[in-house]
């Protein structure tokens, strides 16, 4: 192998991939926090929920039991 394509080859895709820029990582550590985000929201929202709807059904069902 010559001089020239040992450096087409070997060389160049070797700097290059040492010095470009790759943002795999930084879009994986996004859709993490956005899932956490998500998760944290999904979270709160149905212990709110819970107890409002634990109040609704005891009101419903002390009101039948009173009828």
């Amino acid at each position: 192998m010559d001089m020239i394509k040992y450096f087409q080859h070997v060389i160049i895709p070797s700097v290059q991939g040492r010095f470009t820029k790759t943002e795999r990582g930084a879009a994986l550590v996004e859709y993490a926090l956005l899932l956490a985000l998500i998760a944290v929201v999904c979270i709160v929202a149905l212990g709110f929920l819970g107890r409002s709807a634990g109040s609704k059904f005891n009101s419903v069902g002390n009101s039948i039991a009173g009828a």
